[in-house]
């Protein structure tokens, strides 16, 4: 029976990172509202794709913070050091124009380009596989996606350690819709700002459990949260001290910094290493060896040093992965014992 079904998303080909975004009627701009927000516009000098660029940001359909919708907006709202706010992007005519609402909101325009992609340099990739080249070719408007803060990434990624991509998801959308605050603006229904790291640190063990989260994860968030001030200044250093800082809290290794700085930095060449499936996939596609562990897989990406996320991006965006032997990892919800 193995490979008669196409392979369920895991949460590896979700980073590979394309959300749909409805490309809405020819020429439509943004639905208007009372409260019209702070808007900034800005041209990118080359192809963007707000699907490919943005995708990495959303955990799961159902995902508090990140929505879609038809009129070909993506809208994501964020904690950020001027307070909660709510952005909408749309990109019309190759012209990107950002809404915001909220404290945050000229935080949040005056860092648009970045988040999508301006400090990013796709120029400097150069493909040393045919497939890479295929899928750089078809995928024009990759760029990596830069947001300037750590702990939203950093705690959706401690939720989704040594667990299934549904009960990560789930454990997400159920503690931010709980003990967030309603999205700042005309968000769409139900979006949410995911809470400070105080009422982080106040979540009753019991609410932890209910949404499924062991004590082990649990207690690595609190630990977070309880130095995010510092942890946020790791924007400021380069990608590998910032790892490094990330990687003094105990429960945070190489996978999770990595998950982190891939959207805080932008960071072009942070591998994720410990992955249940990344390596098997890079090693499927780029040897035909479904096997390969990271020391395998980090071999077969050196051509591209310095490159290396993306490159992993680009071979996850090709589709080539394995056919499955196995049935998927079996969910436990602790919530339910």
């Amino acid at each position: 029976m193995s490979g008669r079904f196409a392979p369920r998303p895991t949460r590896t080909t979700v980073r590979g990172g394309h959300v749909v975004v409805p490309g809405g009627a020819a020429g439509q701009v943004p639905h208007q509202t009372a409260d019209p927000g702070r808007v900034r516009t800005w041209t990118p000098d080359g192809p963007l794709d707000l699907g490919l660029v943005l995708g990495p940001l959303r955990r799961g359909p159902g995902d508090p913070t990140f929505r879609t919708t038809p009129d070909g907006s993506v809208w994501r709202t964020s904690r950020t050091p001027a307070g909660p706010g709510t952005l909408r992007v749309a990109l019309r005519g190759g012209v990107v124009r950002g809404t915001a609402w909220g404290p945050g909101a000229e935080w949040l325009l005056d860092r648009l380009p970045d988040l999508l992609g301006a400090a990013d340099d796709p120029g400097a990739f150069e493909p040393r596989h045919r497939l890479v080249a295929l899928a750089r070719h078809r995928r024009p408007g990759l760029r990596l996606v830069r947001t300037g803060l750590v702990m939203e990434s950093l705690i959706p990624s401690v939720l989704e350690q040594k667990v299934t991509t549904d009960e990560a998801y789930r454990a997400w959308r159920l503690l931010v819709r709980k003990f967030g605050e309603p999205a700042p603006g005309p968000a769409p229904e139900r979006m949410s700002v995911l809470p400070a790291p105080r009422t982080w640190a106040l979540i009753p063990s019991w609410e932890w459990h209910r949404a499924g989260v062991d004590d082990k994860r649990a207690a690595t968030i609190l630990r977070a949260v309880r130095v995010a001030a510092r942890l946020e200044e790791a924007v400021g250093l380069d990608p590998v001290q910032a790892r490094r800082r990330l990687e003094l809290v105990p429960g945070v290794g190489p996978w999770t910094s990595a998950e982190v700085v891939q959207r805080s930095h932008g960071s072009a060449d942070s591998v994720t290493v410990g992955d249940l499936h990344l390596p098997g996939i890079v090693g499927w596609a780029l040897a035909g060896d479904r096997d390969a562990d990271d020391s395998v897989m980090l071999e077969l990406l050196e051509p591209y040093a310095g490159q290396r996320h993306r490159a992993a991006r680009l071979i996850l965006l090709s589709g080539r992965t394995p056919p499955r032997r196995t049935p998927k990892m079996p969910r436990t919800d602790i919530g339910l014992l």
